[in-house]
């Protein structure tokens, strides 16, 4: 191994044990009180450090809304590999929009910190793209060849709405458990299909 390749695996690291930390002490603190005293204190490392590898407070939160959706995006990915059917597709794709673990108020507030700023923010709206185009893309693999193409664009808009809505509230405090998400937007999806429909799902 080289020493760039060894020193650019290191950074990596590095980063990715900030990021971790940082994570750590946003759910302890909240946005306000995720310094970056904490931050290095909860890595353990000097102060210093986290200037090498972010650019400030708001580099962070990025790095860490990006994490919390690529393990969104694996908890989706992990029940889908189990599914049998389409409708236990669209369990897996409801069931992964809400965590463990994730589905919390803190991690709600940071994502909704992104959205706010994704309207002047184009990496924030970047990031917000390939959430709700990775979402798109899995409710088509459930829904293709069963609704027609306008019929399919208003129930993934109504079901992609309300997981969001869903994530508001649990950043007001709302006491809703990933369950609970889960029960909701699925409830909204049986009451948009019709009955041939959900029997094509399940078949």
């Amino acid at each position: 191994m080289t020493k760039i390749a060894f020193r650019t695996r290191i950074e990596d690291l590095r980063r990715r044990e900030l990021i971790e930390a940082a994570h750590r002490v946003f759910m302890q603190h909240g946005l306000g009180g995720m310094t970056t005293k904490r931050i290095c204190d909860e890595a353990g490392m000097s102060p210093g450090i986290l200037s090498y590898y972010f650019k400030g407070k708001e580099d962070v939160l990025f790095a860490m809304v990006r994490l919390n959706n690529r393990l969104l995006m694996e908890a989706v990915a992990t029940g889908l590999a189990q599914a049998t059917t389409r409708w236990g597709r669209l369990e897996a794709i409801i069931a992964g929009n809400f965590p463990e673990g994730l589905f919390e108020p803190n991690i709600a507030n940071a994502w909704l910190s992104v959205c706010a700023a994704s309207a002047t923010n184009q990496r924030y709206a970047r990031l917000q793209r390939i959430f709700y185009a990775r979402l798109q893309s899995n409710l088509a693999s459930v829904f293709r060849d069963v609704l027609p193409d306008a019929r399919f664009k208003q129930i993934a808009l109504a079901l992609g709405t309300m997981i969001d809505g869903l994530w508001l509230r649990r950043a007001t405090g709302e006491p809703l458990t990933p369950q609970d998400g889960a029960v909701l937007v699925l409830g909204v999806a049986v009451a948009l299909l019709t009955e041939a429909e959900r029997a094509q799902l399940a078949a």
